[in-house]
């Protein structure tokens, strides 16, 4: 067993519903065994009662729970950047040359490793992939995931028209191919699988109709896509699909909304669409980097929350901005600012939440991750910045546990991230690594 000595935070609860949900303790700790949490509390209190557990000092910094990215893709690390353009000039001019690269195994395995490694090294220990259109690509995601031990939910991203024609397959195959990967890496380790149409606007009804049958087919594999990311996207998908009464009926009728599903951006949806999505327990996926980079639009996150419809967030690497949880929440607080009484006001316990025990939720993980409740794994993020870092001079001077969330938010960065763990096992270290606890 080991003891983690640290200030850590975490909200077991959601502070849209309950405003308490933020739970603080500045000298606590978290008792791990076998990769699950056996206790947390004060760590005076821990000690005494866990004389022979090896401790582990970590005051210095703050320890969160793993970060739950719910949109990241993968084949898309090397176009970070690509500003200037609405979605779909940018997927034709930036993302679609580089995807249609990953038919070669070498590139693949390499953008495996630098994907992977992004993931680690900001702190993220759980992610929702798009993968590869090439199954053989889905296949390296996985294993390079595997060998470094993060928590990955992927799927083939699978499309039939209106993309590059290497990146276009059939239903048949995107069914045969789906069938091969979930049998080789669905629960197996700590991966999942995740169906994956690109969009309505490149799958077909017999597409979607091909997913639908894996989800039928294999009741615990998940679902995701995209909806309402950008106005002329809605616009393509409407003439495509003439007899729908909206984006999201494009999925529904197809059977893919569900309690599993996750659907990304939803910028701009209707009162219909989000009462579905309610109603199905379907999350939508906030991507407010990407939603700006695009100019896609400003996140109604007040009305999801009127409907009932669970948010979490998504970095949408390379739409975004980077691999950063900490800076997908401060950008989403100042879309929110931005939208005056239209929007809604984040607090830190919000963006919290939202960067981890809400992404578990939306992949039906929170047994397992998101938070530091007893029994959970302990999958955790220590940060601490170097010394005569801005952060590190203004956590000096927090008032309190609230200042402190803040601050890490309004200016953390993937050099504030000392330490990540994955089920108890060390997937990413910064520099020298804490030393073991001392008596005192």
């Amino acid at each position: 067993m080991k003891l983690y000595r640290a200030q850590l935070m975490h909200t077991p609860a959601s502070p849209f519903v309950f405003p308490d949900a933020l739970q603080v303790l500045d000298d606590g700790a978290v008792l791990v065994g076998n990769g699950r949490i056996l206790a947390t509390g004060s760590y005076t209190e821990l000690r005494a009662a866990h004389p022979q557990a090896e401790g582990v000092d970590l005051r210095g910094g703050v320890l969160l729970p793993g970060f739950v990215d719910t949109h990241v893709h993968f084949p898309q690390v090397r176009i970070i950047g690509g500003l200037g353009l609405p979605l779909l000039d940018w997927l034709d001019t930036y993302t679609l040359p580089e995807e249609a690269r990953f038919g070669d195994p070498g590139h693949a395995a390499a953008v495996a490793r630098e994907f992977v490694s992004g993931l680690a090294s900001h702190g993220t220990t759980t992610a929702l992939v798009f993968g590869s259109h090439f199954a053989s690509a889905v296949d390296l995601l996985f294993r390079e995931a595997s060998r470094v031990g993060l928590r990955v939910v992927a799927g083939q991203v699978v499309s039939d028209r209106m993309l590059r024609p290497e990146l276009h397959t059939t239903p048949e195959r995107a069914y045969a191919e789906g069938r091969e990967l979930i049998g080789r890496w669905h629960g197996q380790g700590r991966n999942l699988y995740a169906v994956t149409p690109r969009f309505s606007l490149s799958a077909s009804e017999g597409m979607l109709d091909a997913c639908a049958a894996l989800m039928r087919e294999f009741g615990d594999v998940r679902f995701t896509s995209h909806i309402n990311e950008n106005r002329r996207e809605i616009e393509v998908v409407r003439d495509l699909f003439p007899g729908s009464r909206d984006y999201l009926d494009t999925y529904e009728r197809a059977g893919l909304v569900t309690r599993r599903s996750v659907l990304a951006h939803s910028v701009h949806p209707s009162d219909r669409e989000l009462g579905v999505m309610a109603e199905h327990r379907c999350t939508a996926a906030h991507c407010p980097c990407s939603n700006s980079a695009l100019g896609s639009g400003l996140f109604p996150l007040r009305r999801h929350l009127a409907a009932g419809v669970h948010v979490s967030l998504g970095t949408d690497v390379g739409g975004g901005t980077g691999f950063s949880m900490l800076k997908e929440g401060l950008q989403a607080y100042f879309m929110q600012q931005l939208m005056g009484e239209q929007g809604y006001s984040l607090t830190p316990a919000h963006l919290l939440y939202l960067a981890t025990r809400a992404g578990a939720e939306a992949l039906g993980l929170h047994g397992l991750t998101g938070d530091f409740s007893v029994g959970q794994a302990f999958d955790a993020v220590y940060l601490r910045p170097p010394e005569g870092s801005t952060l590190h001079t203004v956590l000096r001077h927090a008032e309190s546990a609230e200042r402190t969330l803040a601050a890490l938010f309004a200016l953390g960065t993937q050099a504030d991230v000392a330490q990540v763990w994955v089920q108890g096992d060390e997937v990413y270290a910064r520099g020298p690594q804490p030393t073991p606890e001392v008596a005192r």
